[in-house]
Order: C-alpha cells, then structure tokens, then sequence
C-alpha cells in the first residue's frame, strides 16, 4: 500500500498547550486517542508504525495526534495530569471538524480515554475500538506489576538520555518482545526522539492510577475489544476485564506476544480483518494479502511478476541479492508457497477471486 499524503495541524487545548494532529486517507472517520509515545512525522519511517499508518489511511479519514509533552506537540507542558487526556482529544476532534458519528480507537492507555469520550458523547461515536488497552493503571491491577513499573520509572530517571540504549531497551523488550534488530533499534531511537527524559517520567507516572472502570457499564455503543494474548505491557485480563464490563462488547483475542503488533505476524491479519468487519467495511482478499506484506515485500513481489531475478530486483531496489534472498524467504511463508513461481500464481489467483 503506498503511502498517503498527511495534513498536520495544530490545536491549542483549554491551558494553551500545542497539540500537533494530523490527518490522511479517505472513508469513514476514524479517530485514534493519543497512546505512548508517537511521533506524526516519523511513525511514517518506522517499521513498529508505519504498517499501522497504511492500513488505518488506506481505509479511512484517518485522525490522530500526539499527546502533551511527546511528538510535534509541546514538550514543555506543566500539567500531565489524566484529566487532561479527554480535554485533549476533545480539542482535536472539535479543530478537525467533524460533522458525523465516528469510529474511536484507544490503543493502550488510548483505551481509557476514549472510553470516557464514548460516555460523555454517545452520539458522536459509531463504533468504539479498544486494543492493547486497560481501564485500570498498574497501580490498581497487581503489586507485580506496580513493581516493574518502578523499575522500570527508576532506570528511565538514570538513563533515557544517554547513548546506552540498554535504559530504554528495557522499555522496548516489553512492547515488542518479537521484534527484529531493526525493529528494536528503531524503538529505542524513537524514545529518545519523541520526548525527554523527563517528560517520559512524568508521562509513565500519570498511567500509574488512572482508573476508568466505573464507566465501562455506562458504555452505550457497538464495541470492539481486541488483545495479544500474551503481551506483558498490559495482560490479557485487562482487556477481558474491559470486554466483560462493557455491555454487548465483542471479544478477538489474538495470538501475539507483542504490545505494538508487527507486520510479519498473522496477529496483525487478524487485527486488521476484524477491524474492518465490525466498521462494516469490505474485506477484500487482495487487500487482506497485501496488508500481510511489508512495504519491501511488496515491492519484490511486483518485481516477481516482472520476472526479474534476484540479482536484477537487488539491482532495482538499490539492495544486495542475500538481502532479496531474506525477503523472499519471508515472503514465501507468509503466502504459502516454496518457489517464485507459486508465489506470482498464488497472488494472481487472489486478485482474480
């Protein structure tokens, strides 16, 4: 899927804070709440990200922002507190200008703030989506997990600015423990690019006791609750705890270990399926395989169909032929096929059906 032109725009909350916002893509309107650390420039390069920014532009008018304190937003911000989190979805959503019923979706602690958006204002929102996401923060959950995110608040206070990325590796081991070298790397860059050291702090402490629990039953629209069953930056049981609660929720529990789904993962299928099912859009088989595909796969498969060989598509992409070799191995799996030749017959019957 090529990559959609953005818009980025900014909005002054209620105590004056920047808020960068951004918006891309065509459909219905879908709005993501702010979540940890994002960057509106640069999760368009990421290979944690940017699968994410193709699907969600691609299908619909896609708005999002990132938070106080973090991004293209203002970093010198007094108040992090929680209660700022709806003031500050609100403000983006009112400076997009929004005329209809829209789908929202809280990824991680995104979750709580657009479950107070779908009580507050029931009638804006079509569809609510909730990912990865809790009601209650660490602090209200387990003493296990109260004390990891000491730890972890600890290590930050020492190290998220240094060049050892060791400090903050201890962060990205947690969001995506199945994650390449790339991948890693890009996530430990990304902290440091994102916010500071300090911001970080302050934006891990305020997740701590937040607590949104009690309006879960008072959830009056079509739901979606989808979760890694074994992601350790929020358990299972936060996302079922939501999913029990909140009346006439759907359930998808999917089969990751990772916080932030990667692209080469059938979870991240899944993700993307169901999704586009409950918002009532079509799921296309063509579609459902190229959203399997990094940008990369992609690429070389259309040079497959071209008939190139290996040496002849590293010459084109600017890559050597070991590494064309590694994508295609890739490639093969996530198709189902051994050999170039299955592969091109393979996507040709797809986009015949």
């Amino acid at each position: 899927m090529n990559r959609v032109r953005q818009q980025i725009r900014i909005a002054r909350s209620h105590d004056q804070v920047r808020l960068a916002w951004a918006e891309c893509g065509s459909g219905p309107v879908l709005v993501k709440a702010s979540n940890w650390l994002t960057h509106l420039q640069h999760d368009w390069r990421s290979p944690v990200w940017r699968h994410w920014m193709e699907f969600f532009s691609g299908r619909y008018r896609f708005i999002r922002f990132d938070e106080r304190g973090c991004g293209l937003s203002d970093w010198d911000v007094e108040d992090f507190s929680v209660a700022n989190w709806l003031l500050d979805l609100e403000c983006v959503v009112d400076a997009a200008g929004i005329n209809e019923p829209f789908i929202l979706l809280g990824i991680s602690q995104g979750a709580a703030t657009a479950i107070q958006y779908a009580v507050k204002y029931p009638h804006r929102v079509s569809h609510l989506v909730l990912y990865g996401g809790y009601s209650r923060g660490w602090g209200l959950r387990s003493e296990r997990e109260l004390e990891h995110v000491k730890a972890v608040l600890q290590m930050m206070k020492l190290g998220w600015g240094r060049d050892n990325a060791g400090f903050r590796q201890a962060f990205t081991s947690r969001f995506i423990p199945g994650g390449s070298h790339e991948q890693f790397d890009w996530f430990n860059d990304l902290c440091r690019k994102t916010t500071s050291g300090e911001n970080a702090v302050r934006l891990l402490q305020s997740r701590i006791h937040v607590d949104v629990s009690d309006l879960l039953e008072q959830v009056n629209v079509p739901t979606l609750v989808m979760h890694a069953r074994k992601d350790e930056v929020c358990v299972l049981d936060e996302g079922m705890f939501m999913a029990n609660r909140i009346p006439g929720a759907e359930f998808v529990e999917l089969d990751s270990c990772n916080h932030v789904l990667l692209p080469d993962e059938p979870a991240w299928k899944d993700f993307c399926t169901a999704l586009l099912e409950f918002t009532g859009q079509p799921v296309d088989p063509a579609d459902e395989l190229q959203q399997a595909l990094t940008r990369r796969e992609s690429q070389i498969l259309s040079l497959l169909r071209e008939g190139l060989s290996n040496i002849q598509i590293g010459a084109r992409l600017g890559i050597s032929e070991k590494t064309v070799r590694n994508h295609l191995t890739r490639l093969y799996r996530k198709l189902g096929v051994r050999s170039r030749t299955e592969a091109v017959v393979r996507t040709l019957s797809v986009s015949s059906e």
